[in-house]
């Protein structure tokens, strides 16, 4: 990348004040409002959210949309927050971007703003790149919790969607399951249709409330809606329930069970869409020359085929993914994620019949004592190899071996970084299975250096 690239890292260094969202409104005002002229699908959740992503724009593609899809956070390079039908954006489309929202930035200072935040910084690019490249519908994934989110500053989505909730950014968010949920429900605007995963009753509660309040649709998505049906090397199948009453068989190239919710959530988001919902803004309404035109173009068109195409083609890199033969990749970096990352690393290994290796890394502010616990109390691991993250909040590979061998009952190893890391407990587990888990800043680590 150019000076795009050099500049966005050093945002961070100098600015740590999180600006309102009056104020990310009167940025976005400075833009143009882009944000206001695409049809847009705003996702929020503790886990799952990318995912969701993933498979909305995978069908959406395949419906004919040109969809724009912002995501975090990235693995390998900054340009993957930035999706045009689940493509990385164009170098050339990028560096125009930062350029646009850059000048603005600094026109905005001069009069008293705040310099954005990197994430923001992000957010701007995205809603310039879309307007540019005249998508038909945005994709938008939270950065952190959903009331105070930069991309709260949505005024009329689509539809919100809110995935699994658990125990993640407590210092932020809440220390309680209940005050999470009330942050992630804060998305949910005003007589929008709220698809959310619906098998926790207290936060079901909380998100149904919140719905009731604003005049919104809920559509609440249960077992009872999906079903998983057969599992292989790399793909799941399921049966779906949809909202007139039939079912599909959907293929999904992941076998993680996990997926199976995922997957339930963002089908019967278009399935709500189709049936229920515009897919014009205000704004694009008011430019139609009459009624009847705005009528005929202003809603979804999304058929069953194309929901089963569309799943079946979703890639999504790093939430275990089989990055080569018996090495998985799963960014599970909270107690909610390593649950459902066990789950299906079980399942791998009985169905395999091979040994289990662990490789695993954590930022400093994740509770990484809970899930050396749930690791070790869940799976009987050959070896367990920990790693220091090359970044600021990486914790230290000493620090994690410590935690560790108070509950292990096999070796602990520290490596200093993860390509050694990666090497290493590769040869160890020749011919057996090595899961790789924790912070997405590791699977980003190892992608690398799988790629080198």
């Amino acid at each position: 990348m150019g000076n795009a690239g050099a500049y966005l890292k050093q945002i961070p260094m100098w600015t740590r004040k999180k600006n309102s969202l009056e104020d990310v409104r009167d940025f976005l005002g400075a833009l143009g409002h882009p944000d206001r002229e695409i049809p847009a699908i705003h996702v929020a959740g503790t886990n799952g959210k990318g995912s969701v992503c993933a498979f909305l724009t995978s069908m959406l593609k395949e419906a004919g949309y040109k969809t724009g899809t912002f995501i975090s956070p990235h693995l390998v390079e900054v340009r993957e927050r930035f999706l045009i039908n689940g493509k990385r954006v164009e170098e050339a489309a990028f560096e125009e971007s930062f350029d646009e929202v850059l000048k603005v930035s600094r026109r905005m200072e001069k009069t008293g703003y705040c310099h954005p935040t990197f994430f923001e910084f992000l957010f701007y690019m995205a809603m310039v790149i879309f307007k540019r490249q005249k998508v038909d519908v945005m994709v938008l994934e939270t950065g952190m919790g959903g009331r105070l989110d930069t991309t709260n500053v949505l005024e009329k989505p689509s539809a919100c969607v809110i995935t699994s909730i658990s125990m993640d950014h407590t210092q932020y968010l809440g220390d309680t399951l209940i005050k999470i949920a009330r942050e992630k429900a804060g998305i949910i605007k005003k007589r929008t249709p709220v698809i959310f995963a619906g098998r926790q009753r207290e936060i079901s509660a909380v998100i149904e409330g919140q719905a009731f309040r604003a005049g919104s649709a809920r559509y609440p998505v249960g077992r009872e809606d999906f079903r998983v049906e057969d599992v292989g090397d790399g793909w799941l199948e399921i049966s779906a329930r949809m909202l007139q009453g039939d079912r599909l068989k959907l293929k999904i190239p992941f076998e993680a069970f996990y997926q199976a919710e995922n997957t339930m959530l963002a089908v019967r988001t278009l399935d709500v869409l189709r049936w229920e919902g515009r897919m014009l803004t205000e704004e694009q309404e008011s430019q139609w020359n009459s009624p009847a035109e705005s009528e005929s173009r202003g809603f979804w068109n999304i058929t069953n085929d194309q929901i089963i195409a569309g799943i079946k083609k979703t890639t999504w890199p790093g939430r275990m993914e089989q990055a080569a033969p018996g090495i998985y990749l799963d960014g599970a970096h909270n107690p909610g994620g390593i649950s459902a990352f066990l789950e299906t690393a079980g399942e791998i290994e009985k169905r395999m019949g091979r040994k289990p290796y662990l490789l695993f890394g954590a930022v400093s502010d994740k509770d990484y004592q809970a899930m050396a616990r749930q690791l070790c109390s869940s799976l009987d691991w050959a070896a367990i190899g920990v790693v220091h993250i090359n970044c600021q909040r990486g914790m230290e590979a000493c620090a994690l071996v410590e935690v560790f061998e108070g509950t292990a009952s096999c070796e602990v190893i520290a490596y200093e970084d993860a390509r050694s890391a990666l090497e290493d407990m590769r040869e160890r587990s020749k011919g057996e299975l090595l899961f790789c888990a924790g912070s997405l800043y590791l699977i980003g680590e190892i992608k690398a250096s799988l790629d080198e």
